[in-house]
C-alpha cells in the first residue's frame, strides 16, 4: 500500500509539474497541502522542521511574497537511482543521483541542482524580487521548488504569505486584502488541506489561520490545526484541551511543534539538535507526557504524508472526470480557431470556396429571413427592407400636400399665363399641366430616398454575415465584403435612375381619361355643391340667430326695455342678405387665433345691378339642392345663362391636409382620401366645424394674403386646385407601388442572384489564395495555446491511467 502511495504522490508531482510547465496555474485542482498563518506564527519553521534543513528566507514583514509549492521526494541512501527513476523528476533533471545525498532544483531553472540550501535560500529571495518586485509587494505567481532528500517524507506543501495587519515600509495600503484574497484562492479548491498554523501563546479564538479556513472548511473536515511556539506559555498554563479537541473540534486534529527559537536560528543550531530538544520537550513537560507520541515534526510528517496520499486516492477519479471536462472544453476552443493543417496549399482552394459558399448563404439568409441568428430584439435583414418599403417610403408619400406649395396667386398667374392674349371659354387645360408636373415631381426625393436606404441595409447585411472560422482571415473576410458592396455599389445606380425614370413617365403624359380621375365637371359638381351645403349652414346659424333676438326682444319689452331700432334694421339685413344673395361686401377673417383678420371683398357679385330673387331661387334661399342645379350652375357658369349675374360666390378650399400613413387602416380621414375614392362631396366632419360668425365670414376662404379675385378667377383657382389633388393622389399610389417592386427588382434580387458569382469571378484565383488566407497573429498564438493546452491534458490522461 506505501509503495501505491507513493507512485500515486508522484504521479501528483508530475502532474503539477506538467501543468505549471505548460499552463502557468493548477487548473486540474491538484490535491496539495496549503500552510496558512499569521506573520511570525512559525509557520516557515514548521517547515524547515519537516524538510530537516534552513532553506527559507527569514527576516522582518512579509518576506514569503510568493506562493512556494515545495515538493519533497524521499530518494532512498541506500541505493543508487536505476532506470526509469527519472520518472518522479522534471524532464531536464538527470537520472542518476549516485553520491548525492541531497539536492534542490527550481522548476525556473530546470537542470540546476542546488546543494548548498543557502543558495536555495538566495534563489528565492532573487525570484521572489524579479515577479514580486523590491517594495514587499505579493504576487500570485508560484515558486516551484523540489527536494530530494532520504530524510523526508514524500509531500506536497504551498507555502503561502503571512497573514498581516498593518503595512509597513513601502507595502501597499491594501496588503492584508491582497493577502486574504490570496490564501482564500489556494485554500477553497475542494482538493487542498488546510495546515493552519496557530501559535499556542495567543488565545486560539483570535487565531486568524482557523478563521480563514473555517470560512472554507465549516466542518473542519480537510483542515489540520499545528500549535506552534508550545514552550513559550506561561508557566501553569498548557495547550491539552486544544490538542485533545476539545476547545475547537477539527477531524484531522491538532498536532504540536516546538520550533527554533530566534537565538538558535542565529547561532545556526543544528537541525538534528533541534528535533531531539523537541522530542525531550514533550517527553518531559508534565502536560504532554502521555501524548508525546502524537506530537512533534516527525509525527507531523508521517501524519501529512498518509493524509495525502489518502486524499489523492480519493480525488483521484474526479481529478480524472475533471480532466475529461477541460479536454472537451479546449477540443472545442481548437475547433473554433480551425486546424492549422488543412491551411496546406492542397486545401487552400477548397477551403476558401467553402467559406465564399457559407458567406453568401448567410447573406441571402439574410434578406429571405431564414437565417439561423434571427435577433428577437430588432428587425434585421429582410424585414428592414419590409419596413422600410411599408413604413418609412408609405409614410414619406403619404405626408406630402399636393398643393401645399401652390398659393391662390400661383394658380391664378398660370391660368392667365395659359390662356394668352384672351380670356378661355373654358377652365384651361395647360394651367392644369403646367402646375401638376412639378407637384409629380415631389414624389421623386422619398422614392430616391428608398433607394438609399435599401442600399445601406444591404451593406449592413454584409457586414454581418460570415462566420467565426471566417473571422480567422481578416484579410478573406474583407475582400468577401468589399467584392458585395461593389456589386451593390453597381446596382444602386441603374435602380437611382429607374425610380427616377418612373417619375418622369408620370410627368411626361398626363391622362386626364384615368378612370380614378375626378374630371372637370365632378370637380365643379364639387365645389358647387359645398358651396351650397355652406350657405345652409349660415341661413340656419342666421335664422337661429334671429328667433334668439326675437325672444331677447320680447324680454326686454316685458321688463320696460326698448330695442333701438337701428340695431333691429341691421339684424334683418344679416339675415336677408346671404338668402337674397345681394351684391354687398362681407368681411372675412380666418387668422390662425381665431381673430378678425384682414378684410376681403368679394367679387362684384351681380354688379350690373341684377340679382336671383328668393322667391326665384328658392331652393338656395333656404339652403337646399333642387334637381339639377349644380348642372344649371355650371352652365350658367361657362354659357352666361340669365347674363352674367351668376351668384357663385368664390369657394377656396384647403382640400388636402398632411395625414400619417398607417397601414393597416383602410380609412383616410382627408379630403384627398374622399377625392380619390371618387366621392366629390365635402366630409361632414369638414362641414360640421363651419360655423358662420355675426360678421359674414367665409370660412371656406383661408387665403388671408391673396389679392382679390373675380368669381370666375375664384371658381376656377378652386376648380384647378382639386383638379390637382385629384390626380396627384392617382399618380401617388401607382408610385407607392411601382417603387419598391423596381428596388426588389434591380437591387435586392439581382445581388441575391449574382453574389455567388461574382465572389468567385472575383477572389477564387490561385494567386490571391496565400494573401486571403492570412491568419490573425492572435488568433494564430490562441490556436497554438489551445493545441499545447490540449497535449498537456492529454498527457495528464496519460499520467493519471498509470493507476486507473
Amino acid at each position: 500500500m506505501a509503495s501505491l502511495g507513493e507512485d500515486l504522490l508522484n504521479i501528483v508531482n508530475k502532474l503539477q509539474d506538467l501543468v505549471f510547465n505548460t499552463i502557468g496555474n493548477d487548473s486540474l485542482d491538484l490535491p496539495q497541502i496549503v500552510v496558512v498563518g499569521s506573520q511570525s506564527s512559525g509557520k516557515s519553521s514548521v517547515l524547515e522542521n519537516i524538510v530537516g534543513r534552513d532553506f527559507l528566507p527569514r527576516g522582518s514583514g512579509i518576506v514569503t511574497r510568493r506562493p512556494l509549492i515545495l515538493q519533497l521526494i524521499n530518494v532512498p541512501s541506500d541505493r543508487e537511482d536505476k532506470p526509469g527513476n527519472d520518472e518522479v523528476h522534471i524532464p531536464h533533471t538527470p537520472a542518476s543521483v549516485a553520491g548525492q545525498n541531497e539536492w534542490a532544483e527550481f522548476l525556473h531553472e530546470p537542470g540546476r541542482r542546488f546543494q548548498d540550501f543557502q543558495e536555495v535560500k538566495q534563489e528565492i529571495e532573487r525570484e521572489t524580487a524579479r515577479i514580486a518586485g523590491s517594495n514587499k509587494g505579493i504576487s500570485r505567481q508560484p515558486i516551484n521548488l523540489k527536494i530530494y532528500s532520504p530524510s523526508v517524507l514524500s509531500l506536497t506543501l504551498v507555502d503561502l504569505p503571512g497573514l498581516t495587519k498593518v503595512p509597513i515600509g513601502d507595502q501597499p495600503g491594501d496588503i492584508e486584502k491582497q493577502t486574504r484574497n490570496l490564501i482564500s484562492e489556494y485554500i477553497a479548491k475542494p482538493n487542498s488541506i488546510i495546515l493552519a498554523v496557530s501559535p499556542a501563546n495567543v488565545d486560539i479564538v483570535n487565531s486568524e489561520a482557523l478563521k480563514l479556513a473555517r470560512h472554507v472548511d465549516p466542518m473542519g473536515k480537510r483542515t489540520i490545526g499545528v500549535l506552534t511556539k508550545l514552550d513559550l506559555m506561561d508557566h501553569g498554563t498548557n495547550a491539552l484541551d486544544i490538542l485533545s479537541g476539545r476547545v475547537y473540534p477539527l477531524k484531522l486534529g491538532f498536532i504540536g511543534a516546538v520550533n527554533r527559537s530566534q537565538q538558535d536560528i542565529q547561532g545556526n543550531k543544528p537541525m538534528s539538535d533541534a528535533l531531539d530538544a523537541e522530542r525531550h520537550f514533550f517527553r518531559s513537560h508534565p502536560a504532554y507526557r502521555n501524548m508525546a507520541n502524537r506530537c512533534g515534526t516527525q509525527y507531523l510528517a508521517k501524519t501529512l504524508n498518509g493524509t495525502l496520499m489518502s486524499h489523492i486516492r480519493d480525488r483521484l477519479p474526479d481529478i480524472k472526470a475533471r480532466l475529461n471536462t477541460l479536454m472537451g472544453q479546449t477540443q472545442q476552443e481548437l475547433a473554433s480557431y480551425g486546424d492549422a493543417a488543412f491551411t496546406g496549399k492542397e486545401h487552400r482552394g477548397s477551403l476558401i470556396l467553402q467559406l465564399m459558399t457559407r458567406f453568401a448563404t448567410s447573406f441571402i439568409s439574410s434578406i429571405d429571413g431564414t437565417s439561423s441568428e434571427i435577433s428577437t430584439k430588432e428587425l434585421c435583414g429582410g424585414a428592414r427592407i419590409y419596413y422600410i418599403f411599408n413604413s418609412v417610403f408609405g409614410n414619406s408619400l403619404e405626408t406630402i400636400d399636393p398643393t401645399t406649395n401652390l398659393s391662390v396667386l400661383d394658380i391664378r398667374t398660370a391660368i392667365r399665363n395659359s390662356t394668352g392674349p384672351r380670356p378661355s371659354l373654358f377652365v384651361p387645360e395647360g394651367a392644369f399641366d403646367l402646375l401638376v408636373k412639378p407637384q409629380i415631381k415631389l414624389l421623386e426625393i422619398p422614392g430616391q430616398r428608398c433607394v438609399e436606404l435599401v442600399y445601406e441595409e444591404l451593406i449592413k447585411i454584409c457586414h454581418t454575415c460570415g462566420s467565426n472560422e471566417l473571422s480567422r482571415y481578416p484579410r478573406l473576410q474583407g475582400k468577401l465584403i468589399e467584392v458585395v458592396s461593389d456589386l451593390l455599389r453597381e446596382r444602386l445606380g441603374p435602380c437611382s435612375h429607374y425610380v427616377e425614370s418612373l417619375i418622369s413617365i408620370q410627368r411626361a403624359y398626363i391622362n386626364t381619361n384615368h378612370p380614378n380621375f375626378l374630371g372637370a365637371a365632378a370637380a365643379m359638381s364639387s365645389v358647387i355643391n359645398d358651396k351650397q351645403e355652406r350657405e345652409r349652414k349660415i341661413a340656419l346659424a342666421e335664422e337661429r340667430r334671429k328667433r334668439e333676438r326675437r325672444r331677447m326682444k320680447e324680454l326686454n319689452g316685458v321688463n320696460g326695455v326698448e330695442t333701438p331700432e337701428e340695431e333691429e334694421e341691421l339684424g334683418a339685413q344679416h339675415v336677408e342678405l346671404p338668402m337674397r344673395g345681394h351684391a354687398s361686401k362681407m368681411s372675412r377673417s380666418l387668422s390662425p387665433n381665431g381673430a378678425r383678420g384682414t378684410t376681403h371683398s368679394l367679387a362684384a357679385t351681380l354688379q350690373q345691378g341684377r340679382s336671383a330673387s328668393p322667391a326665384a331661387r328658392p331652393g338656395q334661399a333656404l339652403g337646399g339642392q333642387v334637381p339639377g342645379g349644380a348642372r344649371d350652375s355650371f352652365l350658367n357658369y361657362f354659357f352666361g345663362k340669365e347674363g352674367n349675374g351668376n351668384t357663385i360666390p368664390p369657394t377656396h378650399v384647403a382640400l388636402d391636409r398632411p395625414v400619417s400613413r398607417q397601414v393597416s387602416s383602410h380609412a383616410e380621414p382627408s379630403f384627398a382620401g374622399s377625392i380619390r375614392r371618387g366621392d366629390t362631396r365635402m366630409p361632414e366632419s369638414v362641414l360640421e366645424d363651419i360655423e358662420p360668425n355675426l360678421q359674414g365670414e367665409d370660412p371656406l376662404f383661408p387665403y388671408d394674403d391673396t389679392p382679390a379675385l373675380s368669381e370666375r378667377e375664384a371658381l376656377e383657382t378652386e376648380l384647378i386646385r382639386r383638379l390637382i389633388s385629384s390626380y396627384f393622389n392617382i399618380v401617388r399610389e401607382m408610385i407607392a407601388d411601382q417603387v419598391p417592386k423596381a428596388v426588389m427588382h434591380l437591387l435586392v434580387n439581382h445581388s441575391k442572384d449574382v453574389v455567388q458569382n461574382r465572389l468567385v469571378s472575383s477572389l477564387y484565383k490561385e494567386d490571391l489564395f496565400e494573401e486571403l488566407l492570412y491568419e490573425d497573429d492572435n488568433i494564430k498564438s490562441e490556436r497554438e495555446k489551445c493545441e499545447k493546452l490540449l497535449n498537456t491534458y492529454k498527457e495528464a490522461a496519460k499520467i493519471i491511467g498509470e493507476v486507473l
